[in-house]
């Protein structure tokens, strides 16, 4: 029975490693580091719709998820609610506690039954301590993690997805876009006719020397490549504009999420504000109830 424990440990414990090897905050550490890291993580079970972490309660360890779903959110009423990123397994978050003693910036919720790995500042101090050399890696992906949050943050949500995807499209791209366009206009349909008209023409009895007479089999072999080319041009085009259209609702998310964001931190400062006022005024009437009842 013992023994059975064990294996179920080691088998955790390397289950644990690998999912920490996905992570990139530590993708620069070694099996070593990884395998003394582990050791030192806390498996946390949450059920679903359990909160795990409130935006601005104070945190001093971040969380892995090993299993499940959760949501990271600025809390508000339940139609004001804003949904940042929805994370499952092998992604992390709460990381900036670690570093600072600033309150929690965001709420997280499981949406599933979900098992997280808790690290806590003082174990990585503590690990860090014994392995220096591990620093490094973890300083570096934090950086390039926060230059990345400072660029979403500084440059404008809304541009133009599609002019942006135009730029790069190869002359191929760009031809068969030419080509669905004109297979859907009046202009093609006109073509088509006046070719066929003029094909007939040519190769009527009326004329001596026929190429192709009737029932014009080369002309139908013609049509039939016309055909075979247009089809995978056409569905190229159509696939490039999903693409677009994957695009411009990428881009309305953002836009959509900045605004909420940008509204959701103007209320909670007015909401301050107005605290403030309220008290301001009331500090001025104590203050005026005293003058006037004391004696001249």
């Amino acid at each position: 029975m013992a023994l059975g424990a064990k294996e179920g440990l080691a088998r955790r414990l390397m289950s644990h490693v690998e999912l920490l090897r996905s992570v990139p905050l530590f993708q620069g550490l070694n099996e070593e580091d990884l395998s003394g890291l582990v050791s030192n993580l806390s498996e946390l079970h949450f059920a679903a719709g359990q909160v795990i972490i409130n935006q601005g309660e104070p945190g001093t360890e971040m969380f892995i998820v090993a299993s499940g779903d959760v949501n990271i959110f600025l809390p508000g009423d339940a139609s004001r609610r804003v949904s940042l990123k929805d994370i499952a397994r092998g992604e992390y978050f709460g990381e900036l506690a670690l570093f600072d003693d600033k309150p929690r910036s965001a709420s997280a919720l499981a949406t599933t039954h979900a098992v997280l790995l808790q690290l806590t500042r003082a174990t990585l101090a503590a690990y860090l301590e014994r392995r220096p050399s591990a620093a490094m890696s973890i300083l570096q992906t934090m950086a390039g993690r926060l230059r990345a949050t400072n660029a979403l943050l500084s440059e404008r949500a809304t541009k133009n997805a599609v002019e942006e995807i135009e730029k790069n499209l190869t002359w191929g791209q760009r031809l068969a876009d030419r080509v669905a366009e004109l297979n859907g206009s009046w202009t093609f349909i006109l073509m088509l006719l006046g070719m066929t008209l003029g094909w007939m023409a040519v190769n009527s009895p009326i004329i001596r020397q026929q190429f192709d007479p009737y029932p014009f089999v080369f002309f139908n072999l013609l049509l039939a490549v016309l055909v075979a080319l247009q089809g995978p041009l056409i569905v190229m085009s159509q696939n490039r504009q999903s693409l677009k259209d994957r695009a411009r609702a990428d881009t309305d998310f953002n836009v959509n999420l900045k605004n909420e964001v940008n509204i959701e931190t103007i209320l909670r400062e007015l909401a301050e504000f107005r605290v403030e006022t309220d008290q301001r005024l009331s500090a001025l009437d104590a203050e005026a109830r005293r003058g006037s009842s004391s004696p001249s």
